[in-house]
C-alpha cells in the first residue's frame, strides 16, 4: 500500500494550500477563515520516483473537548496514528503559541518521523523566523512558501527519505475476484458479509492482513466459483481515538480496501438516503478505476409503493452524476432479500471491467461517432479526430489519436464517454479517454479544415 503522509497542525496555518501543493491541483478549500477544512482530504503524489498518499486534516485544537472542533481534534489523531511521516504545519509569521508546544508533546509521544514545516516564509529576509521553532523539540524543521513553493522541494526530500523501502508487493490471485464492502459505519457492510458467506464469521476469525488492515473473508459457492470479500467495518479503534472518530477511522480502512479490490460494492443507508459521505466514499472508487455496485441496504425497513424504486434511483443518479453507470441493487442483509443476485452483478461488472474492445469495432464506432457529431471547434482550433485503440483494461483506457489534444472540451469528452458506453457494453466500470495530440504540420495552413 501506498505510505501515508499527514498535515496537522492548528486552524489556518496553511495547511490545505501545502495540500494543493503538494498534490499538483487545487483539491482542498482555501480561505483565510480558520476551521475550514472539518474533513480530511486525501491525494496521491509522487517524488524521486516515491508514490504516497497525502492527508489533509481539519485544524488540530489540543484542548478541544466538545462539538465541531473536538471532532477535527479527533480526526487529526486518527490521521497521526495512521500515517508513516507526519508533517506539523506552524505559522511562521505569528510564531511559536503555547498551542504549538502542546501539539508537538503529542506529536513526540505518539510518533517517531515527524517534521515540522515553518510556514508562510515568503522571502530570504524571513528565513530566521524558522530557528525560532527548534524549541518544540522537534529537530527536523524546514522554513517553506506553501503559496509561492519556497523550500517545498527540500521537505519533500525530507518526507521521502524517512518513508520505508517499497515492499515487494503481496502475490494475489488476479483471477479470484477481490469484493471490497465500502459505505459509512453501520450500514450494514458485517451483516451483507455473513450473509453471503452463509454464516456469522466473528470479524476477529477473518484473515487479517498484518498491513492490510482488512479483513479478508474467502468466499467459495457450490458451483465452483471463489471471490475474496474485504470488510472494512468491525476494526477496532487505535488507542487514544474516542468513540466520536470511529466514522473517520473507518475511511482511511475503506481507502486501503478499495486500493486492493477488483469491485467495489457501495452500501447505502435505505432508511438515511445518500449522505454527502456517501458521496465522497463513491467518488474515491470511481477515481481509483474500480468496477462498482450500488447496494442500497436495509430496504425491508422502507415504506414503499409502486413508484419507491424508481425515485430512490433517480435520487442516487442525481447526487452521483459520475456514477451513472453503476448498477443499483435493493436488499436487506438482514431478511436475505435479493441479496443472492449479488454475486451475478459481481460478476457482471468484472467481466465489464476487463473487456477489451479491438481496434476495428473501435475505429468504426469512432467514425459513427463524429458523423453524428462533429467536434466542435475550441480556441480557434477545429478539432480531428483520426483513430483509437485500447491501451489497457481495469479500467478500460482507451486513446484517441487528435491533432490538437489541447482543443478536446471536457463537454466534448463527456459526449464521447456516453457514445462509447452506449454502443458497447460496459455496465458497472468507469472508463477512461487519452488524447494523444500530433505536432504540427508545416504544409497545413488550414485551421480551420
Amino acid at each position: 500500500m501506498r505510505p501515508l503522509v499527514a498535515l496537522v497542525g492548528r486552524p489556518n496555518v496553511g495547511k490545505s494550500t501545502l495540500f494543493n501543493r503538494l498534490v499538483g491541483e487545487k483539491r482542498a478549500i482555501v480561505l483565510d477563515t480558520p476551521g475550514v477544512t472539518r474533513d480530511r482530504h486525501y491525494g496521491e503524489t509522487i517524488w524521486s520516483r516515491r508514490p504516497f498518499t497525502i492527508i489533509d486534516t481539519g485544524g488540530f485544537e489540543p484542548e478541544a473537548i466538545t462539538g465541531v472542533v473536538a471532532s477535527m481534534r479527533e480526526q487529526a489523531l486518527v490521521a497521526i496514528d495512521e500515517a508513516t511521516v507526519v508533517v506539523f504545519v506552524v505559522d511562521g509569521r505569528e510564531g511559536i503559541l503555547p498551542s504549538d508546544h502542546e501539539v508537538a508533546e503529542i506529536l513526540r509521544r505518539r510518533k517517531d518521523n515527524v517534521i515540522v514545516a515553518v510556514n508562510k516564509i515568503d522571502n530570504l529576509n524571513q528565513v530566521g523566523h524558522a530557528s525560532d521553532f527548534y524549541a518544540m523539540g522537534i529537530p527536523e524543521v524546514f522554513p517553506i512558501s506553501a503559496e509561492h513553493g519556497r523550500g517545498v522541494n527540500r521537505l519533500l526530500d525530507q518526507i521521502v527519505g524517512l518513508l520505508p523501502k517499497p515492499e515487494p508487493e503481496e502475490e494475489e490471485d488476479e483471477n479470484i475476484p477481490r469484493i471490497a464492502l465500502i459505505g459509512r459505519p453501520n450500514v450494514g457492510k458485517s451483516t451483507l458479509a455473513n450473509r453471503l458467506i452463509g454464516e456469522d464469521r466473528v470479524i476477529v476469525d477473518g484473515v487479517a492482513g498484518t498491513t492490510r488492515d482488512a479483513i479478508d473473508l474467502p468466499l467459495v459457492l457450490p458451483d465452483g466459483r471463489e471471490y475474496l470479500l474485504i470488510d472494512t467495518a468491525g476494526l477496532r479503534r487505535r488507542r487514544g481515538i474516542t468513540k466520536g472518530s470511529a466514522e473517520g477511522f473507518s475511511g482511511m480502512r475503506t481507502l486501503k480496501a478499495i486500493d486492493r479490490c477488483h469491485v467495489a460494492i457501495m452500501m447505502i443507508d435505505a432508511v438515511d438516503g445518500v449522505t454527502e459521505q456517501d458521496v465522497r466514499i463513491m467518488g474515491v472508487a470511481v477515481e481509483r478505476g474500480r468496477a462498482v455496485i450500488l447496494v442500497v441496504n436495509k430496504w425491508d425497513a422502507v415504506e414503499k409503493d409502486h413508484k419507491t424504486v424508481e425515485l430512490y434511483t433517480e435520487q442516487l443518479r442525481h447526487r452521483m452524476p459520475f456514477a451513472t453507470f453503476a448498477p443499483v441493487l435493493f436488499i436487506s442483509g438482514l431478511t436475505g432479500q435479493r441479496v443472492h443476485k449479488l454475486l451475478s452483478l459481481v460478476d457482471l461488472v468484472r467481466t465489464n471491467h476487463l473487456r477489451r474492445v479491438t481496434t476495428g469495432p473501435l475505429n468504426r464506432w469512432l467514425e459513427l461517432t463524429t458523423i453524428k457529431h462533429h467536434p466542435p471547434t475550441h480556441n480557434n482550433k477545429r478539432l480531428r479526430l483520426y483513430y483509437v485503440t485500447q491501451v489497457r483494461h481495469a479500467p478500460p483506457t482507451f486513446m484517441i489519436s487528435v491533432n490538437h489534444a489541447d482543443a478536446v472540451h471536457f463537454s466534448y469528452e463527456r459526449f464521447l464517454l456516453n457514445q462509447l458506453r452506449e454502443h458497447f457494453d460496459f455496465e458497472g466500470t468507469p472508463l477512461k479517454l487519452v488524447f494523444k495530440g500530433k505536432g504540427p504540420n508545416p504544409y497545413d495552413n488550414d485551421e480551420e479544415g
